[in-house]
């Protein structure tokens, strides 16, 4: 068992933002808690990986605040994008970086962004002491910005337990996705591949926030009116607890069509629901759904998407066969209590290397 410890969890924008980066942030806070340590989340303002000078005075506050000799783990969507200030401290605190995934992977960027945020993300995880990860493939891909791997854990998320989807007891298949809708997580993709095959009985319920971008939401609709898919494809918006395990519960799989995840939650708990997935081959996700649980496609391809759904919905016996192997995987996942024990154990880690820990 770890020793408890003490630090600064330093999130951009509001912790309680439904998102799979927030929702890791949240369970890791309360283990770290109910492990005894003592921890302190702190907002460094709102607009990140994009802060405006509101928001950087709002970091470089609570930064200053910090004592000195401080534990701060900082999450990754703002410590990218803070090189200066995390150099400036660099000597009085103990920085480490949760990473989960790299800023310049963003889907939609365009060269420039993407170099910008490359060099400022790798000039930031120059001064972290300690870089905790959500999967290898992320640990992998730090590489490329001069990060040891003596430097890096994996820590991959916790999964709560979930009943087994009893599924839609109808004759066309009822389809899930959770996601914000953003380029990244590929719902254009989705709309356009199953508008080859509404000749077959399937409705796609899509549930994430419609807000956070505002431009591909918009984008979304457009392209579902285009289709003439209104009636097929569901736009639910943010959801509750309760309400996405009511839409798990009744769904027969599970569509994720992303081009990067650094883990994929929303994979992982469709695999806790026992639930067949179409996703990609992108980022982590082949570390997250195995091969018996799946049908993972080349990220951005819609024939080789709409083939995978054509097979789902034409060929039940391979759809059983999927359904067994998510019920084989769900057993396999950690859960949160495991996942906080062994973030605790890096910290711990990390900090006896710098020589602060007994």
């Amino acid at each position: 068992m770890t020793q408890p410890g003490c630090c600064g969890f330093l999130v951009p924008g509001d912790l309680e933002t439904r998102t799979g980066g927030y929702t890791y942030d949240r369970h890791i806070v309360a283990g770290l808690r109910a492990l005894g340590w003592e921890v302190e989340v702190q907002s460094l303002g709102e607009g990140f990986p994009s802060p405006d000078a509101t928001a950087l005075a709002q970091a470089t506050r609570v930064v200053d605040a910090l004592p000195d000799g401080a534990l701060a783990v900082v999450d990754g969507l703002a410590f990218g994008v803070l090189p200066e200030l995390v150099q400036r401290h660099a000597k009085r605190l103990f920085w480490v970086a949760l990473v989960h995934h790299p800023l310049a992977l963003e889907t939609g960027l365009d060269a420039d962004r993407q170099r910008v945020l490359f060099d400022s993300e790798r000039r930031a995880l120059a001064h972290a002491r300690g870089v905790i990860v959500t999967s290898p493939s992320t640990a992998r891909a730090l590489a490329e910005f001069d990060v040891e791997a003596g430097r890096i854990a994996v820590i991959e998320p916790g999964t709560a337990p979930a009943p087994l989807a009893a599924g839609s007891s109808s004759e066309g298949l009822s389809l899930l996705c959770v996601a914000t809708v953003t380029p990244r997580k590929g719902h254009a993709l989705l709309v356009e591949a199953l508008a080859g095959l509404k000749d077959r009985p399937w409705v796609l319920h899509c549930a994430g926030s419609l807000v956070m971008d505002a431009a591909c939401a918009s984008a979304l609709r457009e392209a579902i009116d285009d289709h003439g898919l209104q009636a097929r494809v569901l736009l639910h918006g943010e959801q509750d607890e309760a309400s996405l395990r009511a839409l798990h519960a009744k769904a027969d799989a599970f569509v994720l069509p992303s081009f990067h995840e650094g883990y994929g939650m929303a994979l992982a708990e469709a695999l806790a629901h026992g639930l067949p997935v179409i996703s990609t081959r992108a980022g982590a996700i082949p570390d997250t759904v195995p091969e018996e649980a799946g049908l993972l496609v080349a990220p951005g391809s819609v024939p080789e998407l709409r083939a995978a759904l054509q097979r789902l919905m034409d060929d039940s016996a391979a759809r059983a066969r999927l359904a067994a192997g998510a019920r084989s995987a769900r057993a396999r996942l950690p859960d949160w209590a495991q996942s906080s024990q062994r973030f605790a154990t890096a910290l711990a880690a990390f900090a006896r290397q710098a020589g602060r820990w007994p």
